[in-house]
Order: C-alpha cells, then sequence, then structure tokens
C-alpha cells in the first residue's frame, strides 16, 4: 500500500514537473527549461543506482558541447561539466561520512601519492597565486576531474564486462563526433585551413579534438585481437571503425597527433619485452642536454625565426616543410612562450604564479625577437607545453612530479603486464598504457589534462592501471594460499 502511494507520488511529481517545464518552455522560449525533467529523473537514478547514471555520464563525455554567456566571458560543457559537479557533490558527503570508503591499499599506490602529492601542489599554487580567483576555479575543476575519472572507476571497473562496457560508452557517440567532422570536413574540401571550421562546435579546436580520438586509438587497436571469433561482422565493424579514427586523425592535421601513435607503438612494444622503464629517463636525458646546450649564453637565439617569413601556411605539405625550416608560425610561436615561461619561473619557482595566470604575466618576460604574427594571442592560450605550464604556474615541484608520474605509470604498466596472466587483462594494460602514451606527447605540445574529454581519457586509463595492478597481486597471492590451505595442520 505504501509503495503504490510512493510509486502515484512519484508519477504525479515527474508528470508536473514535465508539464511545468512545457509551459514554461512555451511562454519563455528557453530550451534549457526542458532539460529540467531529464535533471529531475537523473537525480532519481541516482539514488536507485549511480553506477549506472555514472555510465550516462561517461557516454554524455564526447559529445559534450561548450555554452557560452555574457558574452563569450563565462562558459559551461553541457551535459557533462553539470553531472561532474554532482558526483563530486556525492562523493564528497560519502567521503566525509566515512572516510575508509577509500580502501588502505588504494591509498598505499605509489601513483597515488603522486596525484595527492600533485593536488596539494595545485592547493599551494592557489594560495600564493597572483589572481585567487581564477585560481581558485582551476582547482575546483581540477576536483571534479579528479574524483569523476580518478576516483570513481575504483568502483565501476570490476568485471571484464565493465570493460567492454567501458569501452563501448565512449566509442559509440565518439565515433558519431568523427563522422560529422569528416562529413562536415568534407563539405569544406578537407582543407587544411578549414580543418577548424569543421570541428561543428563539438571540439574546442581541432588541437583537443586530435589529442582525444588519437588517444582512443591504441583501445582500438588492442580490441582487434579481442574480437577473433566474434564474427566477420563484429570484425569488419571494428576495422571500418579503425579506418574512421585513422581519418580523423588524418584529417585533423595535427602533429602531434601522429607522434603520439608512434610513441605509444613504441611504449607497447617495450612493455613487452620490458624496457618501458628506460623511455622517460631517456626522454628527460635528452631535454636536459637540449637545455643545457641552449641556455649558456643565451644560445637559444640563435634558433630565433625570421618575422617576415614566419607566418600559417593553407597547405598541410608546407605546414611540415616549414616545421622542419623553423618557418612555421604554430611552432615558432611555442618557441616564444616557452622562453617566456622559463623566464618567469626564475621569479617564483616554487609556488608558481598559480593556476591561470600564465597569460596575464607572460608578456614582459617574453623575447621579441621570437614574436610571430599571433603573438598577440586574443585567444588566451597558455604555454603549449604540459611540463612548462606546470613549472610556470605551480613550481618546481609540479613539474617534477608530472615527470615522476609518467615514469611511474609506464613502470606500473609493465609491472602489471607481466604479472597478469588473462590475456583479456593483458591486452588492456597495455592498451591503457598505450592510451596515456598519446597523451604524454600531445600535452607536451599543448596543456589539455585538464579540459574534461582529455581528462576522461588520461586518469580513467590511469585509475583502471591501479585496479589492474590490485588485480594481478591479488591473483600472485592465490596460488600460495591455495598451497598452504591445501597442507596439513602440524
Amino acid at each position: 500500500m505504501l509503495s503504490a502511494i510512493k510509486n502515484n507520488l512519484f508519477n504525479i511529481a515527474a508528470f508536473s514537473l514535465l508539464l511545468a517545464s512545457i509551459v514554461i518552455f512555451a511562454w519563455t522560449g528557453n530550451y534549457f527549461v526542458l532539460a529540467a525533467p531529464v535533471v529531475f529523473l537523473f537525480f532519481v537514478l541516482l539514488g536507485v543506482n549511480w553506477q549506472m547514471a555514472y555510465w550516462i555520464f561517461l557516454f554524455t563525455i564526447p559529445a559534450s558541447v561548450q555554452i557560452n554567456f555574457s558574452n563569450d566571458t563565462m562558459a559551461i560543457t553541457l551535459p557533462d561539466e553539470p553531472l561532474m559537479w554532482i558526483f563530486l557533490l556525492l562523493f564528497s558527503l560519502v567521503f566525509a561520512r566515512n572516510p575508509s570508503t577509500l580502501p588502505k591499499w588504494w591509498w598505499q599506490d605509489k601513483i597515488v601519492f603522486i596525484v595527492v602529492l600533485q593536488f596539494i601542489c595545485t592547493i599551494i599554487a592557489v594560495i600564493f597565486s597572483k589572481m585567487v580567483f581564477f585560481s581558485l576555479k582551476f582547482l575546483l575543476a581540477k576536483s571534479w576531474l579528479l574524483v569523476c575519472f580518478f576516483v570513481l572507476p575504483l568502483w565501476i571497473f570490476k568485471e571484464k564486462k565493465d570493460y567492454i562496457r567501458g569501452f563501448l560508452v565512449l566509442l559509440v557517440p565518439m565515433l558519431v563526433t568523427v563522422i560529422v567532422i569528416l562529413i562536415h570536413h568534407a563539405i569544406l574540401g578537407f582543407k587544411f585551413d578549414m580543418v577548424q571550421k569543421a570541428m561543428s562546435g563539438l571540439y574546442y579546436n581541432h588541437v583537443d579534438y586530435s589529442t582525444v580520438i588519437s588517444m582512443f586509438f591504441p583501445l582500438l587497436l588492442v580490441a582487434w585481437p579481442l574480437t577473433k571469433g566474434k564474427g566477420i561482422f563484429v570484425r569488419l565493424a571494428l576495422f571500418l571503425i579503425i579506418l574512421l579514427f585513422a581519418a580523423g586523425i588524418g584529417f585533423s592535421y595535427a602533429r602531434a597527433a601522429v607522434i603520439g601513435i608512434v610513441f605509444a607503438l613504441v611504449v607497447g612494444l617495450a612493455i613487452r619485452i620490458r624496457l618501458v622503464n628506460v623511455i622517460m629517463p631517456s626522454i628527460y636525458v635528452l631535454i636536459i642536454l637540449a637545455f643545457c646546450y641552449l641556455i649558456p649564453n643565451n644560445k637559444y637565439i640563435e634558433f630565433r625565426p625570421d618575422y617576415n617569413k614566419t607566418f600559417m601556411h593553407k597547405n598541410f605539405t608546407d605546414h611540415l616543410i616549414a616545421t622542419f625550416r623553423g618557418t612555421d608560425m604554430s611552432s615558432m610561436e611555442r618557441v616564444y612562450r616557452w622562453v617566456a615561461a622559463v623566464r618567469m619561473s626564475k621569479d617564483r619557482p616554487i609556488t608558481g604564479y598559480g593556476p591561470r595566470t600564465f597569460y596575464y604575466y607572460y608578456k614582459p618576460y617574453a623575447v621579441s625577437s621570437f614574436q610571430t604574427y599571433v603573438s598577440r594571442n586574443p585567444e588566451h592560450s597558455t604555454t603549449h607545453n604540459y611540463f612548462i605550464y606546470m613549472l610556470v604556474e605551480q613550481g618546481w615541484p609540479a613539474m617534477l612530479l608530472y615527470a615522476l608520474l609518467m615514469y611511474a605509470i609506464f613502470a606500473k604498466a609493465q609491472k602489471v603486464y607481466h604479472r597478469l596472466k588473462d590475456k583479456f587483462y593483458r591486452l588492456v594494460t597495455i592498451g591503457l598504457a598505450m592510451t596515456i602514451a598519446v597523451g604524454f606527447v600531445n600535452n607536451f605540445f599543448s596543456e589539455l589534462i585538464e579540459t574534461h574529454k582529455v581528462a576522461a581519457l588520461f586518469y580513467i586509463p590511469i585509475a583502471l592501471l591501479i585496479v589492474l595492478d590490485k588485480k594481478s597481486r591479488d591473483e600472485e597471492e592465490k596460488p600460495e594460499d591455495v598451497v598452504r590451505l591445501a597442507q596439513p595442520r602440524p
């Protein structure tokens, strides 16, 4: 009887909300009002089955779009950003009530320890920020990204079916965006200078787009051997999807995405032959040697571009040639900002200037001989390198922690891969490491980890490597337990 009354009240409330939304929409013409019934149902689902609500949230990420308000001074990404707020609030309440919600083994993981230290560095950088309001907004965004993509997967991905579901939940909407953008770009003749227009509002820019689909691409590659025996139609569908993603990456005209995939293949092979631990130290040594060569006596000045010959090219082939010649505008603009950022960091080496502050302070530190036609920077973009981004905005500790995190991730992937016996989980481990490898390269030429679509493909794989690490260690201990239990007691 009581259950029937509750059901009736729910139906009445839902119908009333739907009717009210339609009436208000008819009166005001505001389309956002129609979202009220959907929000209501999502909250109900959240209370009944929050895991299912999380899967729906993941499904919305690839197709979410940025909506600008107040003459582009305020923006929100719909529908995934409000959902992240909800999950942050939900987790905060649960964790405040019961801190042991997060198991002890999770806290003891080295990667978790590094990420926690990174978050503490961010808090310190916000406290000492030169623009606290902007930095505080960054901290809030970082909080819901970490909760949604680094913490919550701990309770979502438990069995093989969860990994398959997660793959499909992200693949389907992402595939739709790739098809839409390819069609739009085809109408524009696949022109290099039209790639930005082809984004159709689904991504911030072609760099964001190329980073997302190139990070997902390794998962398609490792899915291929797992479809063996699934039937010709499944394999044919996956083959066509791989071709579509490859076309999307190619026609995005993003050099970092292609380099990222090559680097991912190297990482995948290195994991299999137990050599991945030398990759990141080798890269860091090369970077240090480059700095040791360029900084003394200001030798880097010799590589300054010719202002009158450094410009944006309308043809991708010319764009690549110009890159090697040092006459490509986007490449030289990166150097212009890198030089400014490194010089800035000398003034605030420990705490940095604060998250989201680079744009407002870097120009006095720039070297005018590296200027290009886009150095006015009307879009307020930043350093275009995640290491330098951390250095200038959060200080040396934050940059070194990011470098350590990347080493720890690949080292863990290698251990997990060789510890696991199941082919499915071994391939998943390789795929996750390769996804992060693509993200590393893309973020070497940009700083996209704090954008929601890239953050999902960066932090979820890290979270799953931690889960698989625990699974692999449990499997190692099981045989010993069986032997011990089988032995007769004295």
